[in-house]
């Protein structure tokens, strides 16, 4: 059976994306496989930091916000310690919306995660995420999301 990777919602590509090394992608993973899965596959595609909890990911989204450099693309695990990945979302967009970063304008978020119920999918909608992504995470298909979503 095939690694499921669900791609519910696709947002048009944001216009004045920083394409190639120049993207800046945070990598919010608990496990250290997943992680250093992610990092290698994204690094092609831009310059990746890493974060093992939730405070650290929201930390590390509002510094490169307040330096003039927001991240073009957040991976964000839900199971992680500390603040999960639905906290972390929550104020990541709620951060956005207070300095009028919405639209084209937000972060895309990849939400990752083992947790594939329905429910798990529609609360990550509901709070704003751009895409969700099963784990484990097929790279072909995983591929086929960032193109729509206008990432390469």
């Amino acid at each position: 059976m095939q690694p499921l990777v669900v791609c519910l919602k696709a947002a048009e590509p944001r216009l004045g994306i920083r394409m190639g090394v120049n993207m800046r992608i945070l990598i919010a993973e608990d496990n250290f496989a997943s992680r250093k899965f992610m990092q290698k596959y994204l690094s092609t595609y831009g310059d990746c930091d890493i974060t093992i909890d939730g405070d650290e990911a929201v930390e590390a989204f509002v510094m490169a916000l307040e330096d003039g450099e927001p991240y073009d693309l957040i991976c964000l695990d839900i199971m992680m310690p500390v603040r999960d990945g639905y906290q972390v979302l929550k104020e990541i967009r709620e951060i956005e919306k207070d300095a009028g970063r919405v639209g084209d304008e937000a972060v895309k978020i990849i939400m990752t995660s083992a947790l594939n119920a329905e429910r798990n999918i529609k609360a990550a909608f509901d709070m704003g995420c751009t895409v969700y992504c099963a784990k484990p995470i097929d790279l072909e298909r995983f591929a086929e999301v960032l193109n729509k979503i206008g990432i390469i």
